[in-house]
């Protein structure tokens, strides 16, 4: 009898595990583990080539989870707030990448978001994935610019300030697709990529991912607190408890859901109804404000524009990426520029 496993393999050969990236040095229950398991079940499905795939990302615990996937695809880290002008320069490369990028609300809604608005603005044909915790849970848990008014964060204190909306700014700017999403909604979010993949111009998905590393309670004596008044400090060592991932049952179109956080906060999701129109641009920005006042998260598909052309498109690019051009038809000859010189005396 044997006792081997058995692998499934996609349409082009290649199993899930071809996917894969390096293991996650995420904290336990961090939803942003989740997400990059979806990238790699969404790849694996769509039977994507990995080395057609190019993996972006800025500064954060965000932009380390493209290390956790797709191992075997093209990727570059960049700056802090950077990653939509590394985008825009490898696509105008070779637009016949498809581009996954992956960004906090941080990376994305604090310090890159003239970047973010400006890649909307392009319409640059790339999946751009939030991972939304209203933190900079790399930094030690100060707020960023999508934290809610008024919340309470043991190191960061009181936030005074109102939350940015990601997809509301994505809509003003003039994205086609914009979407919101819970990272332990699993079946939603596997949904929504493989749309966002498909789609032919810059594809937002704002993912709420809770962040782990502040779920401590005062009443107990392994807590922050009772640590912090009672110890005998040798090193300067952080240590994160290891928390279950949320995951959510699968709810109908229109229902809410209230959803607990590992702090014991709330938050509540709404899925969208099933005659919602996502091309209705008025309509979802009127949506996504009746949300905010009822402290809400709607989720599901937001707006989407298929017409509108790509930066690619848009520029006249040929139908192969200029990297694969000969460099005789890219570079002019002596005799056509000294023809131009000519020309402008």
């Amino acid at each position: 009898m044997d006792s081997r496993r058995t692998v499934n393999l996609n349409l082009i050969g290649l199993s899930k595990a071809d996917y894969n990236g390096n293991p996650s040095t995420l904290c336990q229950g961090c939803g942003h583990n989740s997400i990059a398991n979806q990238i790699i079940q969404v790849a694996y499905e769509l039977s994507i080539e990995p080395h057609e795939i190019v993996k972006l990302s800025g500064i954060g615990c965000s932009s380390k989870s493209p290390a956790y996937f797709l191992g075997r695809s093209h990727g570059f880290n960049s700056l802090h707030g950077r990653m939509p002008s590394i985008a825009t320069g490898a696509l105008m490369a070779n637009h016949t990448l498809r581009a996954i990028g992956v960004s906090g609300d941080g990376d994305t809604a604090s310090i890159g978001m003239g970047q973010f608005k400006h890649m909307m603005r392009r319409n640059v044909r790339m999946v751009y994935i939030v991972e939304n915790n209203g933190v900079y849970g790399l930094t030690k848990g100060q707020f960023s610019a999508t934290a809610d008014e008024g919340q309470e964060l043991k190191y960061a204190g009181h936030n005074e300030l109102p939350p940015i909306d990601i997809c509301m700014e994505a809509i003003m700017a003039g994205c086609g697709f914009v979407a919101r999403s819970f990272s332990g909604d699993a079946k939603q979010v596997r949904e929504l990529l493989k749309a966002a993949l498909s789609h032919r111009g810059t594809a937002v998905l704002d993912i709420i991912s809770p962040c782990v590393a502040f779920n401590n309670h005062d009443a107990s004596t392994k807590s922050y607190t009772y640590g912090k008044e009672h110890e005998d400090q040798l090193h300067d060592i952080g240590w994160v408890a290891p928390q279950e991932e949320i995951v959510i049952e699968d709810h109908a179109p229109g229902e809410m859901k209230v959803v607990e956080m590992h702090d014991g906060s709330h938050i509540q999701l709404r899925k969208l109804d099933e005659d919602y129109d996502p091309t209705d641009k008025m309509g979802a920005l009127h949506r996504l404000m009746w949300a905010q006042e009822k402290q809400e998260f709607i989720t599901g598909l937001i707006y989407y524009d298929g017409e509108r052309e790509n930066l690619a498109e848009a520029s006249h690019l040929p139908a192969k990426g200029l990297a694969s051009v000969p460099v005789e038809k890219l570079r002019p000859s002596a005799e056509s520029l000294q023809e131009i010189m000519a020309g402008l005396l």
